[in-house]
């Protein structure tokens, strides 16, 4: 599989600066860069001296203030604290963490968020009927995982423009409660999936599409979830990513800003429209990418087990790739999938026969595929001769870097 270098397209031309484009740019900054956060790795021995004592002092803390029943968060013991028990470290160091080790600020968290647990029944959400079945795998749902290995939550919340929805969902104090209780579900859902343990995958990954948000219906909503999260799930979140970001992000970032710690804020990460797949691709493989935000992963792929993987590549501005898949049997089915990030450029495929009298067969004619394709190239074809067969993605009409990936299965001819 080889993908031949073409010339590389010339600089842009400078442009004047737009208004969007500036407030984008101090969104931008404001949020940090993507390596700004280091994820703590919970082994004791790694921590400061005085955080190793503020841990020693939180646990003598807790030890005496006894409550009239065992303390214990996502199932985990925590009091009476048992040394010999890593994953109640690991819960203990979330709180401090979250409170910069201060432990009078992290004991009153973890007893507030005691109490709030036990009054919302949060250890019995993720098995209750709440009614949002047209929301699951729509506005927020888990998904995958990253190349660290943590769960991926996604949430979309612009099918909330359409104002029946909307009035369905949020009109009034009762049917807010209940969709805050089943966003609740789904953040226990993805807590379930952690392992709470020093050097293991103890957070997830949050990627919130901002595309056609009602901003402004959503801004008590937006400000409830927030709050409950950062209150009750300290260092649960390793990253938090948006996608489709519109020009009016600064507005909304300046609205939250003030709910955000500053260790929260060193999580973000923003991806402009056009810049979805690029942007997600350096944190999540292109298999667990939802087809949506240019992956290779539709609804239902990964109940089936891991997916195979893909094969990662870019294609530069003014190039054109050849993609070679060799040694394809007489009377095999070869079956592949290709995405390229932001598309806008032309693909086509040809089977090529070893045999040099047989001639070039045209599996699908050179297409334009717009940037708004969804949706990525998935086809079928049986070989009459062996051979191999070749795709292209001729990214010549622009001068824009692309990410894409691709994957195949051969089936081998039956005897």
């Amino acid at each position: 599989m080889e993908a031949s270098p073409s010339p590389v397209a010339g600089t842009k031309p400078a442009t004047k600066r737009s208004l969007m484009a500036s407030l984008m740019d101090a969104a931008t900054n404001t949020l940090g860069r993507s390596d700004s956060f280091q994820e703590d790795t919970y082994f004791l021995s790694s921590l400061k001296p005085a955080e190793a004592k503020s841990f020693q002092d939180f646990k003598s803390l807790l030890s005496s203030h006894p409550s009239e029943k065992p303390l214990s968060m996502w199932g985990i013991p925590l009091l009476p604290p048992d040394s010999s028990d890593e994953r109640a470290d690991v819960v203990l160091l979330k709180f401090l963490r979250a409170r910069d080790f201060n432990v009078r600020d992290a004991h009153q968290m973890l007893t507030k968020c005691a109490t709030w647990r036990t009054e919302f029944g949060a250890d019995s959400v993720v098995d209750e009927e709440l009614g949002f079945k047209e929301l699951e795998g729509v506005v927020a749902y888990m998904h995958g995982w990253d190349r660290a290995g943590h769960p991926v939550c996604y949430n979309a919340y612009g099918v909330f423009k359409d104002k029946c929805m909307y009035d369905k969902v949020f009109g009034d104090g009762e049917k807010m409660e209940r969709f805050l209780r089943w966003r609740v579900q789904v953040m226990e859902r993805g807590v379930k999936m952690l392992q709470f343990r020093p050097g293991g995958v103890n957070s997830i990954i949050q990627v919130t599409d901002l595309k056609g948000m009602p901003k402004r219906e959503l801004r008590s909503a937006s400000k409830q979830i927030l709050s409950l999260f950062q209150d009750n799930y300290p260092e649960m979140v390793a990253r938090k990513v948006f996608v489709n970001v519109p020009w009016y992000f600064s507005v909304f970032y300046a609205m939250i800003s003030p709910f955000l710690t500053e260790r929260t804020k060193s999580k973000f990460v923003i991806a402009r429209e056009g810049n979805v797949a690029e942007t997600l691709y350096k944190f999540i493989r292109p298999e667990f990418v939802p087809v949506q935000y240019g992956g290779l992963s539709r609804p239902g792929d990964l109940e089936n087990g891991p997916p195979k993987p893909a094969s990662e590549f870019t294609i530069k501005g003014a190039e054109k790739v050849f993609l070679e898949i060799d040694g394809i049997e007489a009377g095999a089915t070869i079956t592949w999938d290709l995405v390229v990030g932001g598309w806008d450029l032309e693909y086509g495929a040809e089977y090529v026969p070893l045999s040099e009298q047989s001639y070039t067969l045209a599996v699908e004619k050179p297409r334009k595929i717009p940037a708004t394709a969804d949706e990525p190239v998935h086809n079928t074809f049986t070989a009459r001769e062996t051979g191999k067969m070749v795709l292209s993605i001729d990214n010549s009409a622009s001068r824009k870097r692309k990410v894409a990936a691709y994957r195949y299965f051969v089936r081998k001819p039956s005897t």
